[in-house]
């Protein structure tokens, strides 16, 4: 019997020590505090490496997907445009067809230029614009 008691006795000092080398291990991680300050730091830099991914990823969808809005808007405006237009060449020539057929013949052919050629008649409209307006403040400043 005092074999194992001596058996018995190793073996709980044997646990006592290692309980004791563990606790030993516990102090010093805890008395360890730059240790301590460089993991928490490190666990920190990756969690904001983790959101700042995580950030621009949704960032990155958000843009593509205004970018999808934007430009399904902008077909959207297009094609409302491109019917608007239409609709304006449609009232426009069915306009000058009538203003061709009520003028006088000598007038047709510049009108059917016009109608065939809007930009000159434009410009040429807006010098004679000028023109009057121009003619307009000269008379007024000679009457003052």
């Amino acid at each position: 019997m005092t074999d194992r008691t001596a058996a018995d006795l190793r073996r709980q000092i044997e646990q006592t020590r290692h309980q004791l080398g563990a606790t030993v291990e516990e102090l010093a991680a805890k008395a360890d505090v730059r240790g301590r300050t460089r993991a928490r730091a490190a666990d920190l830099a990756d969690r904001a490496g983790a959101m700042t991914v995580q950030l621009r990823s949704t960032a990155s969808q958000a843009g593509y997907h205004m970018h999808e809005r934007a430009s399904r808007a902008s077909h959207a405006v297009q094609d409302r445009a491109a019917q608007a237009g239409h609709v304006v060449q449609d009232r426009a020539a069915h306009a000058g067809h009538t203003v061709e057929r009520g003028a006088p013949a000598p007038v047709r052919v510049p009108v059917r230029f016009a109608m065939r050629h809007p930009r000159p008649v434009v410009i040429v409209g807006a010098v004679g614009v000028a023109l009057v307006a121009a003619e307009l403040l000269r008379r007024r400043r000679a009457g003052c």
